[in-house]
């Protein structure tokens, strides 16, 4: 009898505990506590440094910034290619309106003159507009555009009546700078790149079967050189920030005698 008086009593516990929990100190009534509790997750974007340089291009109307990373991108695999320019702008664009080849062609034969106002630039509305809102031919003029400002920002010239040419690059930690100096001497050319990065960087400087690279840990001057005997067409110079984008900006140096 015992026995079962206690389980009876234990039994009526339990059941007392199970509808009346006690509290914990910080408690003035029944919290329910999930099993576990799921750690935040965040979808990190990276930051594409590259997107401020669009403010230098003066274009009558901003591009969003994956058409502009996308025409950046198509440009830096098209800059070392000796295509004639007029060639280089349509195989940047024509992805971007399938079947419009022969507009396109029409187009960037206007986009190459110096003084190319036409009416479809025109007409386009102030820099407030939506890039989406423009008509087909504007945004592919647009587009034309802004692939002959990123080419001439990524191709530098130099020569030995000109030896010295100099880029600004806007990032989004800053501006980036670059000085080219170009200089002959008997037979011995030699090719100099100074540099202030924003970031820590890599500079690589490809030519004439040499490369050469610096790199520093902080942001701040940088600098890169190249000496030979031969003649050279044509160099690359890839400035690697990792901080701004995974992808190195790659320029095309040409000396020209």
């Amino acid at each position: 009898m015992q026995e079962r008086f206690q389980s009876v009593l234990k039994r009526r516990l339990q059941i007392h505990i199970e509808n009346n929990p006690p509290l914990f100190p910080w408690e003035s009534q029944i919290v329910d506590y999930p099993d576990y509790v799921e750690e935040p997750s965040f979808a990190l974007t990276p930051n594409w440094g590259w997107l401020a340089q669009q403010a230098k291009l003066n274009l009558p109307v901003t591009l969003p910034e994956k058409v502009f990373q996308e025409i950046l991108e198509k440009c830096q695999q098209m800059v070392t290619s000796s295509l004639p320019l007029g060639a280089k702008l349509v195989q940047v664009v024509e992805g971007f309106f399938p079947n419009e080849s022969q507009t396109i062609n029409d187009l960037a034969g206007l986009v190459l003159r110096t003084s190319y106002r036409s009416s479809e630039m025109d007409t386009m509305p102030n820099i407030q507009s939506d890039y989406a809102d423009l008509e087909l031919r504007q945004q592919m003029a647009l587009s034309l555009l802004a692939a002959k400002h990123l080419l001439s920002n990524l191709t530098l010239p130099v020569s030995p009546d000109q030896p010295v040419v100099e880029r600004l690059w806007l990032t989004s930690l800053g501006a980036l700078t670059l000085r080219v100096e170009y200089y002959t001497k008997d037979d011995v050319t030699q090719l100099v790149v100074h540099s202030d990065l924003p970031t820590q960087g890599i500079l690589t400087l490809q030519g004439n079967g040499s490369i050469a690279m610096a790199q520093s840990s902080t942001p701040g001057c940088l600098s890169v050189e190249l000496t030979s005997k031969q003649p050279q067409t044509s160099y690359t110079l890839e400035v690697d920030c990792p901080e701004l984008d995974q992808q190195p900006l790659l320029f095309v140096i040409n000396p020209t005698i």
